[in-house]
C-alpha cells in the first residue's frame, strides 16, 4: 500500500484519530522518500518517528474496544 492508498484508508475509517496509524503513514512516506535522503537524514527521521511511537505509551489501556 502506498501513502496515497493509506491516506484514503485513514480518511475512510476515521484513522486520523488513531495515532498509531499516523505513525504508519509517516513510516510509509519516509520509505517512499528513502532514495532521495542521505543515510543520516533517513536514520534521523526514522529515530524521530520511533521516538513519537514510544511516546504514545499505553494510551489505549482501558479503551481497547473503542480504538481497536
Amino acid at each position: 500500500m502506498n501513502s496515497k492508498d493509506l491516506a484514503r484508508y485513514l480518511e475512510a475509517t476515521n484513522g486520523i484519530s488513531k495515532p498509531w496509524l499516523l505513525v504508519q503513514m509517516r513510516l510509509q512516506k519516509l520509505q517512499e522518500r528513502k532514495e532521495h535522503l542521505s543515510t543520516e537524514e533517513y536514520v534521523q527521521e526514522l529515530a524521530d518517528i520511533h521516538k513519537d511511537l514510544i511516546n504514545l505509551g499505553e494510551w489505549w489501556k482501558g479503551i481497547e474496544s473503542e480504538v481497536f
